[in-house]
Order: C-alpha cells, then structure tokens, then sequence
C-alpha cells in the first residue's frame, strides 16, 4: 500500500509538472518536483558569503557608530551583472516572489545553525510606501521575510513597521543623499507588541544601510528591543 500511494504522489507530481512546467531563475531548466525557484545545481554555485558566526563582519561593519545591533549578516555577494544581480533584478521587477522566498529561506537555514542568529522574537521587512506598493503590487522584502520565518518558524510581521512618506529611488543616490532620502519615513504601528523583543530587520540589499538606519531610528525607539539585520546581498 505504501508503495503504491508514493507511486501514485510520484505519478502526480510528474503529471504536474508536465502540464504546469516550473523554470530555474538562473539556468531556466526544468525544476525537479522537490526544486523551488532555483535548481539544485545553480543554487550550490551561489556566491555564499557564510559570515553569520563572523563577528565584525563586512554587514556589521556598514553600520558602526551609526546603529547599535546585536548581529548582521548577508547571504550572497553581488557582483556586477552577476547572477545574485539578476536574481534580486527578477525579484524585484519581474514578479518573481519565489527567488525571494527561496533565498529567504536559504538565509533563514544558515542563521539557523548558527550560534549568533539563531533567536528573534519576529522577522520585519523594510517596507514599501503604499503608493509603490500600488505600482509593484508587492513588497520584494515581504517574500524574503516569509521565506525565512518559515526556515526559522519564527512570525513576520509585514506591517507593524511601515513607510508614511513616499521617496524616490536610492539607486543613484550617495550615502548622505540616501540617508536624508529616508531618515524619517518610518513609523511603528504597534510599539507595544515589539517590547523587550529580539527583532530581525530584512532587507534585499544593503549597500550603504541608510534604508535599514532609516529603520532602525523608528524601530529602536521601542522599549527595550534588540535589533539585528539581515540581507539578500551585499555588493562585491
């Protein structure tokens, strides 16, 4: 009978896939029924960064003596035009929410073994303005929040923190252009809730942290809450 029944899921799986092929992000090869968003050999060739149990590492390092956390780490290196590139590229501007929840959950796994960034309270993603919210119909952040609460069974809250001012793109800005750009966009909805709790502040990509300081100026004024921070990617 066991038999039978995995023979019968196997059928199934095969017959899915047949009808509703899915696709690598990288290679855009078929995916294996047990692959999501990223097969199997792609995602053993990402730039890894492994820096979780590193202290003082390159994360932490954007932002000393401008916010106090308790750890910071990253996933993958960027380099230009590299395939960490094009995947946070599809994620953002191609509807692609599974590479962000699959790299969440990859930066999820790698915390979870580790001795520094293995214990949040909840998981928080750098909000969009409703406005571009609209326009994207997503929050990149938000999938790569869900991917690693579901790795580190740990809740997101998608929308305690939030973004009341509208801003333009970072991308071409400098570092003290990009601070003034965000340095008081952020509003905590419910202070009480994150009370004397551990959170994790999620990203896409820091570069030069003033999203995630813009962030933590909001977040920090809560009552005894520790702060860490965690990424996508970091660029080479």
């Amino acid at each position: 009978m066991l038999a039978e029944n995995f023979t019968t899921m196997s059928f199934a799986n095969d017959l899915g896939l047949l009808l509703f092929p899915n696709y690598c992000s990288v290679c855009n090869r078929n995916l294996m029924y047990y692959e999501k968003a990223i097969c199997m050999h792609c995602q053993s060739r990402l730039p890894r960064l492994m820096m979780c149990d590193e202290a003082d590492n390159q994360v932490e390092k954007v932002f000393w003596g401008r916010v106090p956390l308790e750890s910071a780490t990253a996933l993958l290196k960027m380099p230009r035009n590299g395939v960490t590139q094009r995947l946070i590229h599809r994620l953002k501007y191609h509807n692609d929410k599974e590479v962000g929840e699959r790299l969440g959950a990859l930066l999820g796994h790698e915390m979870q073994q580790s001795m520094r960034m293995c214990a949040f309270d909840y998981i928080i993603p750098v909000p969009l303005h409703p406005k571009k919210m609209h326009v994207r119909g997503y929050n990149q952040c938000d999938c790569i929040a869900q991917g690693i609460a579901e790795a580190c069974q740990v809740s997101a809250l998608l929308n305690n923190l939030t973004r009341v001012q509208h801003t333009t793109s970072q991308t071409r800005r400098g570092r003290l252009s990009r601070w003034n750009n965000v340095k008081d966009v952020f509003w905590v909805k419910d202070p009480e809730l994150l009370e004397n709790k551990h959170v994790l502040l999620v990203d896409d990509v820091i570069t030069t942290g003033a999203t995630i300081e813009g962030c933590a100026k909001a977040l920090l004024k809560v009552k005894g809450l520790k702060l860490s921070v965690a990424a996508l990617a970091v660029p080479a």
